[in-house]
């Protein structure tokens, strides 16, 4: 039963990962397809990684606060510009409940839970406080490394007034803390209250959710603009340089994820 768990998750990891260069070919691949490659598999992967980490009802749990809260705060930010600034979707992402693309709250639920898992391995345990806000860091990082490529060079979503992170305004990535933490801190206030015991199927299980993390980062060295892409607009008009935006991201992979990703594969459990 775990081999076979095991060649599951491995298989959405491989899908995931052959998905992230097929940015580079949007005349080839439709942008839509590609956003469910890079979305999809790793929600999937969060749910059975996360039913043997927290049994089924625990990952559910932890589903519905991700999703509820996270599109609560994008809702509420298109409408109101809180907590992320002035922003509004088109329609590369696909289809919207309300205002929200619906592969968008999936891309909360998978990255999330990466995200929380390499902070638990990080702390080694489940701290009710320490862990939200550990987890909080390390889903911002990837949010820093993906953010002006999807927004200003992909055009997924539009920052109306601008910002000085390549059309991305400083508030986006306060928003976003802010965000993870409420659903992170409720979480963990739940494993509290309900004293449940996490699984430890060993360490090679662990290791999986910091491969995913880690082949992300990995995944935006890969991202190739188009041939003779050599500048973009933000939707204030401003130009900025394609090759900044890619070694920004390119930084913030190597030296932030995938420092993260280390301390957490130095620190999964012996056995």
């Amino acid at each position: 039963m775990r081999d076979r768990v095991s060649f599951v998750l491995l298989t959405l990891m491989a899908i995931y990962a052959a998905a992230r260069p097929l940015q580079s070919f949007p005349d080839r691949v439709p942008m839509l397809a590609i956003v469910f490659l890079h979305v999809v598999p790793a929600a999937l992967f969060a749910l059975l990684h996360g039913a043997l980490a927290y049994r089924v009802r625990g990952i559910l749990v932890f589903a519905i606060l991700c999703l509820g809260v996270g599109n609560f705060f994008e809702n509420l930010g298109i409408l109101t510009g809180f907590p992320f600034g002035s922003y509004s979707f088109t329609d590369v992402m696909g289809p919207k409940i309300l205002n929200v693309p619906i592969l968008l709250g999936l891309a909360y639920l998978g990255m999330g839970y990466l995200s929380w898992t390499l902070a638990r391995l990080i702390l080694r345990q489940d701290r009710v406080f320490a862990l939200p806000l550990l987890a909080s860091c390390i889903m911002v990082s990837w949010d820093l490394s993906m953010e002006p490529v999807w927004a200003t060079m992909v055009h997924g979503w539009n920052w109306w007034k601008g910002g000085p992170y390549f059309g991305v305004p400083v508030s986006n990535f306060l928003g976003w803390y802010l965000t993870v933490y409420v659903f992170y801190q409720l979480f963990a206030l739940y494993l509290r209250s309900r004293s449940i015991v996490t699984g430890s199927p060993g360490p090679g299980f662990w290791r999986l959710a910091v491969l995913f993390y880690a082949v992300s980062a990995a995944g935006n060295l890969l991202v190739i603009p188009p041939r003779g892409l050599h500048t973009v607009a933000d939707a204030t008009g401003a130009q900025w340089q394609v090759s900044d935006i890619r070694c920004v991201s390119a930084l913030v992979s190597i030296f932030i994820m995938g420092t993260f990703s280390l301390l957490a594969w130095r620190r999964v459990p012996s056995s």
